[in-house]
């Protein structure tokens, strides 16, 4: 492990807005926050919205700042992407920002049923030939139903047209479990809605990638209405795969 990567880690230990998990359970004694994250972390009720792969962190804490009326916690596995929006939100004193260092499949251990207001999945990897581990998969969309709000919004950008095209289609395979609020295949081409003006300009260190690449960013958003419906998974075989090679971290 470099000597960069170290210094990163150590400054982690050191941030009271980092909490790190990376490998822990927790089934035996728990999460103290689990239920909690409101009252004891943020000392407030405002909803909470999560982004799960949340990388450097660019994506939480733009959110965080220009929207200072809800609690915004990035999640990720590897500790020193997290770093940078980590030391960011420290400099500016943000209150309404918090990372957790963890696996995205041990959601349900920090956080109770309902706590979870709305989900934002940004540029993950798309997983092509694992549906298993896709994030959009209705596996992991039962995962997420067990910590949101009934009716919570996930948000998902992704440059990967399989990806766009796989989760469009379980929308619609389920329309009523996962009712599409938003839907466009090019978000920077007037694809976007208005209510997004405002966040258009947060871009990701994979989105100005992909975006110097000549790639279309996609944006879809849903509902997660799991009590009026079960999440039927659906066959991919016949989705077109991406014609280009993904830099992306794996979850």
């Amino acid at each position: 492990m470099g000597k960069n990567k170290l210094r990163k880690f150590a400054e982690m230990e050191e941030i009271d807005l980092v909490l790190q998990y990376p490998y822990s359970v927790l089934k035996d004694k728990g999460f103290d926050l689990r239920g909690n994250w409101g009252r004891d972390f943020f000392g407030n009720d405002n909803p909470i919205v999560v982004e799960l792969g949340c990388g450097k962190g660019e994506y939480t804490v733009g959110l965080a700042q220009r929207f200072p009326d809800k609690n915004f916690i990035g999640i990720d596995i590897k500790g020193a992407r997290m770093w940078s929006g980590a030391t960011q939100a420290r400099r500016q004193g943000m209150t309404n920002v918090a990372f957790l260092r963890t696996s995205i499949e041990l959601l349900s251990e920090f956080f109770a049923p309902g706590e979870i207001a709305e989900l934002w999945i940004t540029f993950p990897d798309p997983q092509m030939k694992k549906q298993r581990k896709r994030l959009t998969s209705a596996r992991f969309i039962d995962l997420y139903g067990q910590v949101m709000t009934p009716g919570g919004l996930v948000n998902l950008k992704t440059d990967s047209p399989f990806l766009y095209t796989y989760t469009r289609q379980l929308c619609l395979a389920n329309p009523q479990a996962l009712p599409v609020v938003t839907d466009t295949p090019d978000l920077y081409d007037g694809g976007a809605p208005a209510e997004m003006a405002d966040i258009l300009d947060i871009k990701t260190h994979y989105e100005r990638q992909w975006l110097s690449r000549g790639k279309t960013i996609k944006y879809l958003s849903f509902r997660l209405n799991l009590a009026a419906a079960p999440v039927v998974e659906i066959d991919d075989s016949p989705i077109d795969r991406d014609d280009y090679r993904s830099t992306r971290g794996r979850i």
